[in-house]
This record gives C-alpha cells, sequence and structure tokens, in this order.
C-alpha cells in the first residue's frame, strides 16, 4: 500500500455515535417500508371491491415502470444467478414488525434531521466538493478490503454495546444479495456501499459531524419537495428564501437527469466519487451506492420532473437494492476468514487497480 503522508486524527467515540444515529435513521426507514407494505396489503384488497377504477392510474404506473428492460454494460447473468431486480427473498421469513414505529422516531433523530436540513446549502454542498477534489489534499491510499478493516476501527470493538464489527455489516449485505442469486456486480456493491463512512477520519475536511455523513439524502439548488423527512425543519434553511433555489426546477432544467443533481453531501456521495473513476462497477450499481439514501425519490417518488431518459432503470436499480441495506444487519454473524477468498476475487474482478485514492 502506498501509505498517506499523515494519518488522519480519529476519536473512537465519533464513529459509536454516528452508527447510533445512522441505526436510528435506518429504524425509521425501515418502518416507512412496512407502512407502505399495509398500504399496499390493503389496497390489494381494495381491487376486489367497489375502489377498483380510483386504483386503476396506481396499476397502470407500476406497470409501465415494469416495461422497462435492464442494460448492465454487457455483464451477463451466470447461470445460476436471477436479475439484480428479482423480489428478493432473503427478507421474506423476518417479523418487520420489530422495528420501531415511525411515530416513535427518537428525539435524537429529529434533532439530527433538523440540523441536516438547517445546514445542508448550495454553498456549503459546493464547498464540500471544493475541499474533496482540492489537489493538496492528502488522500487514504488503499484497497477496498482494507478500507474494510480501516472502517472497522471506526467504532471500539471494546464496546460492550458492539456485537458485530464493520467488515460483518458489509459481509451481511453482500451475503443476504448472493444468497438470493443476485449478479456479482450486485454482491460486491453491497459489500463496499458504506465505505464512505470512512470520510469521518477526516472530520473537519471532508465532513462537519453526523448531519453531513450519514442520513437521507436529497438535490440542493431546488424547492424542498414534500417527500423529504421532517420537511418542516428546512423552513430555517437559508436557501428556502433564495429567489432560484425555492422554486421547484430551482437551478436545474426539466427532465436534467437524476445524475445531474448536485445531492446533499455524505457518505454516498463520497463513495460515489471515490468509486465512479476507479472501478469497473456498471451504472446501475454506482446508482444504487449514490442514491439509496435518496428516499423522496425511491421511496417518496418526489422529483420525478427532474428524471430524464433512462433514469427509470437507476430507480428500479436502487429500489431493488434498498432492502439489502435496510433488513440484512438481524441476519446471522459472517464468518469473515470464510468468506474472504471469494470476495477478494469479486473485488479483484470489479476494481482491478487494487489500490485507490481516497
Amino acid at each position: 500500500m502506498a501509505p498517506s503522508v499523515t494519518e488522519p486524527k480519529f476519536v473512537h467515540a465519533d464513529g459509536a455515535a454516528l452508527e447510533a444515529i445512522s441505526d436510528a435513521v435506518d429504524n425509521v426507514n425501515k418502518l416507512k417500508g412496512l407502512l407502505a407494505a399495509a398500504a399496499e396489503s390493503k389496497r390489494k384488497k381494495l381491487l376486489h371491491g367497489d375502489e377498483v377504477k380510483v386504483l386503476m392510474d396506481d396499476d397502470n404506473r407500476l406497470k409501465e415502470e415494469e416495461k422497462h428492460s435492464l442494460e448492465v454494460h454487457d455483464i451477463t447473468l451466470d447461470d445460476n444467478e436471477v436479475p439484480f431486480d428479482a423480489e428478493s427473498k432473503f427478507d421474506c421469513g423476518k417479523d418487520k414488525t420489530l422495528f420501531r414505529q415511525y411515530a416513535m422516531a427518537t428525539e435524537q433523530v429529529k434533532g439530527f434531521y433538523k440540523e441536516q436540513h438547517e445546514k445542508h446549502t448550495v454553498a456549503y454542498n459546493l464547498a464540500a466538493r471544493k475541499r474533496f477534489s482540492d489537489p493538496s489534499r492528502v488522500r487514504m491510499e488503499m484497497g477496498i478490503w482494507e478500507a474494510m478493516e480501516k472502517l472497522n476501527t471506526l467504532i471500539d470493538e471494546s464496546d460492550p454495546d458492539t456485537t458485530l464489527t464493520q467488515i460483518q455489516h458489509l459481509l451481511q449485505s453482500a451475503e443476504a444479495i448472493r444468497r438470493d442469486g443476485k449478479p456479482r456486480w450486485m454482491q460486491v456493491t453491497g459489500l463496499v456501499h458504506d465505505l464512505g463512512k470512512l470520510m469521518l477520519f477526516f472530520e473537519g475536511q471532508l465532513c462537519s459531524s453526523q448531519w453531513d455523513v450519514v442520513g437521507d439524502t436529497f438535490p440542493v439548488g431546488c424547492a424542498w419537495q414534500e417527500t423529504n423527512i421532517f420537511h418542516e425543519y428546512f423552513a430555517s434553511n437559508p436557501d428556502t428564501n433564495d429567489k432560484v433555489y425555492s422554486t421547484r426546477q430551482g437551478m436545474y432544467k426539466p427532465k436534467c437527469g437524476i445524475n445531474n443533481l448536485m445531492m446533499s453531501w455524505g457518505h454516498d456521495e463520497f463513495l460515489y466519487l471515490v468509486l465512479k473513476d476507479q472501478s469497473r462497477l456498471p451504472k446501475e450499481a454506482l446508482a444504487m451506492i449514490r442514491f439509496h439514501s435518496f428516499y423522496p425519490w425511491h421511496f417518496g417518488d418526489g422529483y420525478k420532473e427532474l428524471m430524464a431518459d433512462g433514469d427509470e432503470e437507476l430507480l428500479r436499480a436502487v429500489r431493488a437494492f434498498n432492502p439489502y441495506d435496510l433488513y440484512s444487519k438481524r441476519d446471522g454473524v459472517p464468518d469473515v476468514e470464510e468468506l474472504k477468498p471469494y470476495y477478494m476475487d469479486l473485488i479483484d474482478e470489479f476494481f482491478p487497480q487494487k489500490i485507490l485514492k481516497w
């Protein structure tokens, strides 16, 4: 490995606090899915009653979305693989009712989103990207597996509340995808999808605190759509009163394309910028990494007027990945050493340059 000139300073407590808020945010999003599933079940029952006509528009929309086919950049399926967007099976036996009620979201989560929504301005996001691309920034240089081991030090493993290592959490997602027979590129996406949290090693340079590392993401530079969680907290954001940024389209052209949005800075955006030019991941995988926290879009159906031709395929990809991000943490404990050879082979396939600049 080419060592960094200086080793970033880091406090383990920062990592523990970050994971605590990240898990609390995930719990809220898990319940969103549960409530949506209950609503869908009720909707299907209504299909046998008098409300059929009322529901036809939703049915037609879903059918149109299902017509779109996937292009995976010449990455073909092996004989034992299934399409990436086949229904997830690994979580079919889980009791999702165990996840906390949405209405009981903790004050910690509310406080987190209040700070996040107030501070994510266009000016801040431009500055964050400038800091990331600054030629003078010292960038850690390491391979994917080494990055996973580095992420392990994010939390002090002597903490009695810590039951799984960060590597085990990543392997849980990857193994769930693998068990469902999804493509190899999606398996390795599950393996790396949270490595953006390495940015916390550069607190004060790549991030300020928890609010610009984790949580739901959204575009800046246009009106805050109501599909955002705790939408009311945006009232104190300076961009809310900007003549351009407060409009529906904001600084974007109609149908500009999801990939052309300036997403709120965080670990998803950081990892996307690191991997997009240093991997052989297909566009669907990069979308899974960049947009899996963009719940106002892939769950709330917001920001559709900004989508361009082809974005429906990216939306399908992100939605296909979402269950493996949210629900795999309750699976059994993976044997890291037993699984390492398989995933090292995947890493070599999709990250051929071995050493990445972070």
